[in-house]
């Protein structure tokens, strides 16, 4: 059985790691996509992980799914496609180490995953079941997201949604907008950043938590906040967490990600459900995971930028993450 199955896209970041005197950059390719970067950090702190997706049938798929098999993320939910390339991702970051994204993709393969490819085996012998956005953007993904949410909540599993807007690929803010609030009418854990909850509603971090748990029937809310922290909710209460402060960014991809999976690690070990944790328990969750995302900005990547959990516990004390 497994602690968290999540489905969605599985690609290539190139990140720049030097420029030439022309201004065009040297990229190293790392590996990534949402809710790989989200099971690596599980992975990491002690949980067990399957991956349902696709990529092309290329260099790079095997290349992906090389790297879930050595941390031990389940790959049986992969399907390698010979038709369509595995999905590119090229990363421009700026002086503070801030990411903007442009894709090849497409198609890319991680669009093409087909209902009857959903391994719904998976998701019966899971407790959380998470999905991203990016696997609503076109059809035939959108389907078989669809499909897999609903075959999730008919069999009673966590549902865990993170809207990771990404808008070069929607065709129009308003597709991307209603593919949103349909993710979050499905969830109970929902890990959404200010940034969007200003796209969605044009309201503060708080309000944006607040609504979610009051309309939306969301049962625990992490509403990160970038470099602040985290803004946390459920119907105990609510409450604010800084990240560390004084450390050199290189490269913030992935950092939301692992902030979800880091948090969603914590959050099984306390074996209760969302909207039963106090909010000490909440803040002990979201400091934790403040930290893992901030670790993960020291270098660049997603899936390979988790750091080990002694050393999250080790940040955690030398810069005393405060509760605000």
């Amino acid at each position: 059985m497994k602690d968290v199955v999540a489905l969605g896209e599985l690609l290539i970041d190139f990140a720049p790691v030097s420029t030439d005197e022309s201004g065009y950059p040297t990229l190293k390719a790392q590996p990534g996509g949402a809710p790989g970067n989200f099971l690596a950090a599980l992975q990491k702190y002690s949980c067990s992980t399957a991956l349902i997706g696709k990529v092309g049938d290329d260099a790079f798929g095997h290349l992906l799914v090389g790297t879930l098999q050595e941390l031990g993320i389940g790959t049986e939910g992969i399907t390698l496609d010979p038709n369509v390339f595995t999905t590119l991702a090229f990363v421009t970051l700026d002086g503070t180490g801030n990411r903007s994204f442009s894709f090849a993709r497409k198609p890319g393969a991680d669009t093409c995953l087909r209902v009857e490819e959903v391994d719904h085996s998976l998701i019966d012998g899971c407790k959380v079941f998470h999905f991203g956005t990016l696997s609503l953007t076109n059809e035939p993904a959108r389907g078989a997201t669809q499909a897999a949410v609903a075959y999730a909540k008919e069999k009673g599993k966590y549902i865990s949604f993170d809207p990771n807007l990404r808008k070069p690929l929607w065709n129009s803010e308003e597709d991307a907008k209603a593919q949103i609030e349909w993710g979050l009418h499905q969830a109970d854990i929902v890990k959404i950043s200010d940034e969007e909850i200003e796209f969605l509603w044009g309201i503060s971090p708080e309000g944006g938590a607040q609504k979610l748990l009051n309309e939306y029937g969301v049962r625990l809310v992490y509403a990160t906040l970038g470099p602040k922290g985290c803004h946390f909710a459920n119907k105990q209460g609510c409450g604010q967490v800084a990240s560390p402060t004084g450390l050199r960014v290189v490269d913030t991809t992935g950092a939301g990600d692992i902030f979800g999976g880091s948090a969603m690690s914590r959050f099984l070990r306390l074996n209760k459900a969302p909207e039963e944790l106090t909010v000490e328990e909440m803040a002990a969750v979201t400091r934790f995971a403040c930290c893992a995302a901030s670790l993960s900005t020291q270098t660049h990547g997603g899936i390979n930028s988790v750091v080990p959990e002694e050393d999250v516990c080790r940040g955690m004390c030398s810069h005393m993450l405060a509760d605000v």
